[in-house]
């Protein structure tokens, strides 16, 4: 298939570039490559494939720019994974939040509409469960709040999908992601950030008291799910769980951190951050029974990966700045 990867320079689209690539699909990429962080991380994350795909530098609030790209383009599929991401800065930004991830969705799926395409995977997020009180959350609980501008952009971005999938009669698939780290991960996720300041001395914020817990996901384990959804034969619309279904507290993951480093965290505890949620946590058995979604990497695997990809690769850029 040829296949359009939105915000494919980003952390999970070049990992699931790089996949689709390796399976013989011919691949592009949409991506503005803005500055929410350095756009030369982007630049260096499709660097090893750049020659292999077509790259289009699109910004998908311009409605003209991707219905000039489809129509020039012909394409059977597309992932959809390109957002503006991120809890804290949404709620300094809200208009940019809708903007690009429910105007950006919006005229994504007209294009689609428009080109004939029947086959898209749409990333959302699990910050679409809120406060919810039920845990693991399953993809059946009803949802009534969301509680960040950047998690009603998801959801409304569900709602997009699902409205022209039974307009239309588009085969679009909803993943909602959990946390996802791993080599290539955005350095201003927690993981990340961490290691980084860890390593180089500084003090690390830590919000709230240490007791939120995360459902934390390796990339290898999302990417798979992705490609299943490809193929998927289900429902014209679905949503599923991508997560690995184990939670850990924020004070036990620095711990963890640092017994990777062997180095101390320096800890700057501040208040609770308005929209972070509690807890994450993924029931995938639905992932697991229609997608065949089996998920291999615990944390205690998938961290001391990370870190070795860091030190490899991100900490001489520290020792030489």
């Amino acid at each position: 298939m040829r296949i359009l990867v939105t915000g494919g320079a980003g952390f999970i689209g070049s990992h699931l570039v790089e996949k689709l690539l390796a399976t013989g699909h011919e691949v592009a990429i949409l991506d503005d490559f803005n500055d929410f962080y350095d756009p030369q991380i982007k630049r260096a994350n499709v660097a090893a494939f750049a020659g292999d795909v077509a790259i289009h530098r699109v910004d998908l609030r311009d409605s003209n720019a991707v219905n000039m790209l489809f129509h020039r383009e012909k394409f059977d599929a597309i992932a959809h994974l390109a957002a503006r991401a991120g809890v804290r800065p949404s709620i300094q930004q809200p208009q940019l939040y809708y903007d690009t991830n429910v105007g950006g969705t919006l005229h994504l799926l007209e294009a689609a509409r428009h080109t004939g395409i029947e086959c898209i995977i749409y990333a959302s997020s699990s910050s679409v469960y809120g406060v919810s009180k039920t845990a693991p959350f399953s993809e059946s609980l009803h949802l009534t709040q969301t509680i960040s501008p950047y998690a009603a952009t998801k959801i409304a971005g569900e709602f997009l999908c699902s409205t022209y999938s039974h307009l239309y009669q588009m085969r679009i698939t909803a993943l909602r992601f959990f946390t996802v780290y791993g080599a290539r991960q955005r350095p201003d996720l927690a993981i990340h950030q961490f290691t980084k300041k860890i390593l180089a001395g500084e003090p690390i914020d830590q919000f709230g008291d240490g007791t939120t817990r995360r459902d934390y996901s390796y990339i290898d384990d999302i990417i798979q799910g992705v490609m299943a959804a490809l193929d998927y034969q289900g429902p014209m619309f679905d949503i599923f769980n991508l997560g690995e279904s184990d939670t850990i507290q924020l004070k036990d993951l620095i711990g963890a951190i640092e017994n990777a480093l062997g180095r101390k965290a320096k800890i700057n505890q501040l208040p609770e951050q308005p929209g972070d949620m509690p807890m994450t946590c993924a029931d995938i058995s639905k992932a697991r029974k229609l997608l065949a979604y089996n998920p291999m990497t615990p944390l205690s695997v998938g961290l001391p990966k990370f870190i070795d990809w860091f030190m490899k690769t991100q900490r001489p850029n520290q020792q030489s700045s």
